[in-house]
């Protein structure tokens, strides 16, 4: 796997590793990078939901997989920033990945797919055109389709 770079994302977030992040062992456990990763998710469609006000109400994304690969150990009290893209539009799926930096270095990469939701009718819909436009022009890279 070959480690992202910053160049690779628009989109970031900060974060703070709180005392409470880390277990016994003294290093943030592994369930806050998905936590950290969440939060990325979120920040990166806010403004979806501003431009859309049924956005996350009437439809919009769920969660379908996610998977992290933890390269390096955290411990309080590190400064992270959190990149997120959009690395794939399918019909009705897309694939979203964010790296958390500590500095330069690459501590962990999320990968996870989400899938365009009808919730009152709890199915998958094709993701609208606008809205794949509307991530076309966030990305620095565009993705794959």
């Amino acid at each position: 796997m070959s480690k992202p770079t910053r160049q690779e994302f628009r989109h970031f977030i900060p974060m703070t590793v709180r005392w409470g992040d880390m277990d016994s062992l003294g290093h943030v456990n592994n369930v806050q990078y998905f936590r950290y990763g969440e939060s990325a998710r979120i920040a990166y469609f806010e403004a979806l939901e501003r431009e859309d006000p049924n956005f996350w109400k009437q439809y919009g994304i769920i969660l379908a997989s996610i998977g992290c690969d933890f390269l390096a150990q955290l411990h309080y009290p590190a400064e992270l920033e959190i990149g997120s893209r959009v690395s794939r539009l399918g019909r009705s799926s897309l694939h979203m990945s964010s790296a958390i930096f500590q500095g330069e270095e690459v501590v962990a990469v999320l990968r996870g797919v989400l899938a365009w939701f009808d919730y009152s009718q709890q199915k998958t819909l094709p993701i609208p055109e606008s809205v794949r436009a509307w991530i076309r022009a966030r990305e620095v890279l565009a993705p794959e389709e």
